[in-house]
């Protein structure tokens, strides 16, 4: 239930920069009401992915991990630029393609779930969450999660399993 829970959050709150371009456009064209609801949203994805990294270590069953490689992976962000700034091509909020913009983020979205990829809110970065693809000694690669800066691979000691493919560090200096 919880990696479920993960899961759907850490998609969901991916998303969450499209909603701060849609309220910055929407607040742009005087729509403040909508601009605060869409802030709103933003703020209680990001917020739920942190309560999900918080409760982790409590729920998690914490086991030795000692990755053969580590690579950033929250580079990976720059592909969906052009989604997270599609709001702006538009010449008024009220004039949104949302015939295109809806098709487009339900793609993203299922292809994500579904699949072995994976996306972070970068909002999640600007907080200070780091994401790297770490190998095991099987071969395997995952995606951690951890608040530290990962330099070599000896760096991580005890994590947990939040879903099939994505490791949160559970090391006492990684606290959120």
């Amino acid at each position: 239930m919880f990696s479920r829970l993960a899961k759907t959050l850490l998609i969901t709150s991916a998303i969450a920069p499209i909603g701060l371009v849609y309220a910055w456009v929407a607040y742009r064209e005087g729509s403040g009401g909508v601009a605060l609801l869409l802030l709103l949203a933003c703020a209680a994805l990001v917020q739920g992915c942190l309560v999900v990294f918080r409760r982790a270590p409590q729920v998690l069953e914490r086991f030795p991990f000692q990755p053969q490689s580590v690579e950033a992976a929250d580079r990976e962000n720059v592909a969906f630029l052009l989604l997270y700034l599609s709001p702006l091509f538009t010449s008024q909020f009220g004039q949104l393609n949302l015939s295109l913009l809806i098709p487009t983020i339900c793609i993203f979205t299922l292809l994500t779930a579904t699949g072995y990829n994976y996306h972070f809110n970068p909002l999640l970065g600007l907080i200070g969450w780091h994401f790297y693809k770490v190998t095991s000694a099987e071969g395997v690669t995952y995606v951690i999660i951890t608040k530290k800066q990962l330099r070599n691979t000896n760096q991580i000691g005890q994590v947990g399993q939040l879903t099939e493919y994505i490791l949160i560090d559970l090391g006492e200096d990684n606290a959120g």
